[in-house]
């Protein structure tokens, strides 16, 4: 459960609830939330309920917070309304730790796609998060508001599709139509967003991108440079001295750079505190985001 202690909202008297009930209600408001639908069979799958205690749920959730939902006939699902106030509070990383990992003790896993490496997040939570992962979850697309390093602030429209974590902050993945390509946007930087009506094409989705499909074969070693090799061996639980890990090309320049791997064909940097090499360095190219990995002194390749 993300919070124990619900908003005040509702009209008339309210019935005190069961921990087990005040868990389902908050379900029902985060699913709002974060993926803007809920239904009874999602209750159903989650808790292992029958239909009636599902519906008897949901009508719970709809006297204490008669704004925040409605019911489409069509699709026989409830959706957020536009007039959405959230029953429950939760810091931005349980938030997504939910988003990534599941809601509790949850049969059913992420909730959207997600590529988790570490637990290392932002402590500022993001006020734009529930619309890019409702963006995520319904495959649509957002105009949003994005601050850059470069740039400054701009209007881009995104497609997102993922969420990932590299151990420093959070990312979204999406294709960028304002330069027709794929990007890692960081969430806190993306400052306004909302869901756009445009449709979504077959190029602008995570079918489509290369970067995010591409899963790299990396093997890490010793650093030559360290003295004792069975010292750094144990550290990483190495098997005949290699530690095989597979990541993402659409992630790995950020990774190897927080794991502070030389990436140099003949492992020429010997800083202190550098304890890693990347033996096959040549499985880096064509990665796109190699100019912050060590070592790498170009977009596309390492020397």
């Amino acid at each position: 459960m993300l919070t124990s202690s619900p908003r005040n909202a509702g009209t008339g008297r309210e019935v005190m609830l069961s921990q087990s009930q005040e868990e389902r209600l908050a379900y029902i408001d985060f699913r709002i939330c974060f993926l803007g639908t809920i239904s009874r069979n999602d209750l159903m799958e989650r808790f292992g309920m029958q239909a009636a205690a599902a519906t008897r749920d949901l009508a719970m959730y709809r006297q204490r917070a008669p704004d925040n939902i409605r019911y489409d006939t069509t699709a026989k699902t409830y959706q957020r309304s536009d007039l959405f106030s959230p029953l429950y509070d939760a810091s931005s990383d349980r938030i997504l730790a939910a988003l990534a990992s599941g809601f509790g003790i949850d049969p059913v896993g992420a909730l959207l796609p997600c590529e988790r490496t570490a637990s290392r997040l932002e402590s500022r939570p993001s006020p734009t998060l529930s619309v890019l992962t409702r963006a995520i979850h319904q495959g649509r697309a957002v105009n949003a508001e994005y601050c850059s390093l470069d740039n400054g602030r701009t209007v881009r429209e995104i497609v997102p599709f993922a969420l990932a974590d590299n151990g420093v902050r959070w990312h979204v993945r999406g294709y960028d139509r304002n330069r027709s390509a794929f990007e890692n946007f960081i969430v806190t930087r993306i400052t306004r967003a909302e869901i756009i009506d445009t449709p979504v094409e077959e190029h602008e989705t995570r079918e489509s991108d290369i970067q995010w499909n591409r899963i790299l074969e990396l093997e890490l070693v010793p650093h030559p440079s360290v003295q004792h090799h069975e010292a750094v061996e144990v550290d990483y639980a190495m098997q005949d001295g290699v530690l095989n890990v597979n990541i993402r090309a659409a992630v790995a320049g950020y990774i190897l750079r927080l794991w502070n791997v030389d990436c140099s064909e003949d492992h020429s940097l010997p800083e202190p505190g550098r304890h890693l090499w990347l033996r096959n360095w040549q499985a880096l190219y064509g990665v796109e985001n190699l100019a912050m990995v060590p070592g790498c002194s170009g977009k596309y390749a390492c020397q």
